[in-house]
C-alpha cells in the first residue's frame, strides 16, 4: 500500500509596511537603550549599530524637520489666513463708509443747487421738501413730496428744483402733497421768449420725452423772426398756475406754421426730470386783480 503524501501550501508571513516600519523603530531604539545603559562608546556594536540605524535615524530625523517645517508653514498660513480676514473686514468697512461719503456728497450738492435756486427768485417764499414716492416708469410727470397741508402746502403752489420750474401741486393731504410737472400730458401754460417777450403755448408731453428730452411748444408770435434756438423760455405774466419768470428751458427746434403767422417748435427743461429728490415749493400762488 502506498501511502500518499500530504501535499500542502506553506504559510506565507506578510509584513505590511506599516508593520516593516514600527518594528525598525522599536529596534532602532532598543538599540539607543542598550547603548545609553552600558555607555558603549566603540567597538564593534557601536559600528554595528551605526550602520545598521544610522540611515533609519536620520531618515527620521528629516521626517522629524519636514513635519516641524509644515507644522511652521501651517501655523504661517493660519496668521496669513487671518490677517487676509481681518483686512477684508476694513476694506468692508472703507467700502461702506466711501458710500455713505459720496451719498452725503450728492445730497449736499443737492442742497447746494436748491440754495442757489432760492437765490435766484428772492422774492419768493419758499420751503424744501424730499419726494417720497412716484408713477410707474423713469420720468418724474407725477410724484408726491414730504410735505402737505400741516406745513401750509395748497394747491397750485409753483414747485421748482435744479434751475427752473418742475410743475405746480395739485392735490394735498395733511403731511403729502401730489405734484403734477411741466412735461405731463395734461400740463398746457403760457411760457414767453426771453429776448422779444413774445408768449407760447407750452405743452406737456411724455412721448416727446422719452424720444428726445423736450417739451413742445406752439403760437409763438415772431414776425421779426428773432427768437432763435438757444433762447430762453420762462413762465409768462399771462399764465393762469404759474408764477411769472420761472425758468423752463431753452429752445431746441423753432420753424414756421403752415399758416405763416404762428411758429412752433420744442424747449428742452431745465430740470432732470430723471433724477429728482429734493424740491423748491413756493409759498405762493398765482394771484389775479
Amino acid at each position: 500500500m502506498k501511502i500518499r503524501k500530504r501535499s500542502g501550501k506553506k504559510n506565507k508571513l506578510h509584513f505590511s509596511t506599516k508593520n516593516i516600519f514600527f518594528t525598525l523603530i522599536g529596534v532602532c531604539f532598543i538599540a539607543m537603550f542598550v547603548s545609553l545603559t552600558f555607555n558603549i562608546s566603540g567597538g564593534p556594536l557601536k559600528d554595528t549599530a551605526d550602520y545598521v540605524f544610522g540611515p533609519m535615524q536620520r531618515g527620521l530625523n528629516r521626517i522629524g524637520q519636514v513635519l516641524t517645517n509644515r507644522k511652521d508653514e501651517l501655523k504661517n498660513l493660519s496668521k496669513v489666513i487671518a490677517e487676509n480676514e481681518s483686512l477684508q473686514k476694513k476694506v468692508d468697512e472703507l467700502t461702506t463708509e466711501n458710500s455713505t461719503l459720496k451719498l452725503k456728497q450728492y445730497e449736499l450738492e443737492n442742497l447746494q443747487k436748491l440754495y442757489e435756486l432760492d437765490q435766484k427768485y428772492p422774492s419768493y417764499k419758499k420751503t424744501g421738501a424730499r419726494v417720497i414716492a412716484k408713477d410707474a416708469g423713469n420720468w418724474f410727470d407725477t410724484f408726491v413730496i414730504d410735505k402737505g397741508k400741516k406745513d401750509g402746502i395748497e394747491v397750485d403752489m409753483n414747485v421748482i428744483a435744479g434751475s427752473g420750474l418742475v410743475g405746480r401741486v395739485t392735490a394735498v393731504g395733511r403731511h403729502s402733497a401730489t405734484v403734477t410737472s411741466i412735461i405731463n400730458d395734461t400740463s398746457n401754460f403760457s411760457g414767453m421768449m426771453i429776448s422779444t417777450s413774445d408768449y407760447c403755448i407750452i405743452r406737456g408731453s411724455l412721448k416727446s420725452m422719452t424720444q428726445d428730452q423736450v417739451i413742445p411748444f406752439d403760437t409763438l408770435k415772431d414776425a421779426k423772426d428773432k427768437v432763435t434756438e438757444g433762447e430762453q423760455v420762462v413762465t409768462s405774466n399771462i399764465s393762469d398756475k404759474y408764477l411769472e419768470g420761472i425758468l423752463v428751458g431753452y429752445v431746441t427746434t423753432i420753424g414756421t406754421d403752415s399758416n405763416n403767422l404762428t411758429k412752433s417748435g420744442t424747449i428742452t427743461p431745465v430740470v432732470d426730470f430723471e433724477h429728482l429728490e429734493e424740491v423748491l415749493v413756493i409759498m405762493e400762488k398765482k394771484e389775479y386783480n
